[in-house]
């Protein structure tokens, strides 16, 4: 089995129960409404609304820099795919870390916040609401459930939504695949790997696990290795993300993996293909033991229930041979059955919408 984490490579999550006030507020009808379901990650969010729109952004804004970059880009922040590509012009702010929005210490004048909401907003105005018609969302996020960490969330929404639930990402997952009993989803993101047990009711803080080891480690870890075995080659960060995002994977036998990466301006391709496997391979520990935690904790007459359906999501689950490997990893513990969502991009946001779409009115927290 996998070594034990430390205390400080995993945080239990808070109680998975939505974040949630009554509000003597009139309810709009459903009619009126536009739902979206809005899975906030660390480094793609994307959005899923009741007319169909379903839209994908990477969760980066970008301001200009000096008057130069204003006037080459205009006054106005700048996101996703756009900010990356004038990263250099740009002050480049990423807002979430490990799921939540950052801060930068004391005061109002939080640029991470603002951030997130240009950012909330962006995703909004992409699902093209309808002039005055009342926006209702339920965002999942793979936040610390911490009573502030939701708090800030929610203050991310006021303005932009008329009301607003927040859930844990993969409880959202479960929700749109309508399993909400007897299955462990794990939700592997960028900052942060998510693990909920359903046993049909909302899920509590003895069903969730959070782990910090999750995509952005994996990118860290390449990079290290990278610059070990080829200390000439000159990448980025994005560089690197983007060869694990297209070829990353974890089992012993796969084709090569070249990178073409300058070294003193001049293009070179180098092998790496041991350095993405092992890279890759750096967060499958803590996830099983994640799984050997919520299964051992679990009522003994279902603990093979719930072994044999664990559902991986999130951009991490992709990585070629990572259901197999976590299977054999299992077998210590009893066995069991992994598979993975077929829409890994809008699992969350589509649970989400599922959710807003079928909630009561009490379970709305309602912005003014």
């Amino acid at each position: 089995m996998a070594k034990k984490r430390s205390k400080k490579q995993v945080k239990k999550r808070g109680k998975g129960k939505p974040s949630i006030s009554e509000s003597s507020a009139a309810f709009q009808s459903n009619d009126m409404a536009l739902f979206v379901g809005i899975d906030l990650g660390t480094c793609r969010a994307s959005v899923s609304a009741s007319n169909g729109i379903r839209e994908v952004v990477p969760t980066y804004v970008g301001y200009p820099k000096d008057n130069i970059s204003e006037e080459l880009l205009g006054a106005e922040p700048l996101f996703g795919d756009t900010a990356l590509k004038h990263r250099l012009s740009v002050e480049l702010i990423r807002p979430l870390a490990h799921g939540i929005i950052q801060t930068n210490g004391k005061g109002g004048n939080n640029k991470y916040l603002t951030a997130a909401k240009q950012l909330t907003r962006h995703l909004l105005e992409k699902a093209r609401p309808k002039p005055g018609q009342p926006v209702y969302g339920v965002i999942g996020a793979p936040a610390r459930a911490s009573i502030t960490s939701r708090r800030i969330l929610i203050d991310a929404t006021r303005g932009i939504l008329d009301a607003v639930m927040i859930v844990s990402e993969p409880f959202s997952v479960a929700y749109g695949l309508n399993i909400l009993d007897r299955a462990l989803v794990i939700d592997i993101g960028a900052g942060t790997v998510d693990s909920c047990r359903l046993h049909g009711t909302l899920p509590e803080e003895q069903d969730q696990i959070t782990l910090d080891e999750a995509g952005d480690f994996v990118d860290e870890k390449l990079s290290s290795l990278i610059s070990k075995k080829y200390p000439k080659a000159q990448f980025t960060i994005n560089m690197i993300r983007a060869l694990k995002e297209q070829y990353g994977f974890v089992s012993d036998k796969a084709d090569r993996v070249m990178a073409r990466f300058p070294v003193q301006g001049r293009p070179k391709d180098f092998d790496i293909t041991d350095e993405l496997r092992t890279a890759c391979r750096s967060i499958v520990s803590g996830i099983v033991d994640s799984i050997a935690e919520l299964i051992a904790t679990y009522d003994p007459e279902f603990q093979e229930a719930i072994r044999s359906n664990v559902i991986l999501a999130g951009g991490g689950s992709q990585m070629i041979g990572l259901p197999k490997l976590i299977e054999e990893a299992m077998a210590e513990l009893g066995g069991g059955r992994v598979t993975r969502v077929d829409e890994p991009l809008f699992a969350g946001s589509n649970g989400a919408l599922k959710m807003a779409r079928r909630m009561p009115k009490h379970f709305w927290k309602m912005l003014t």
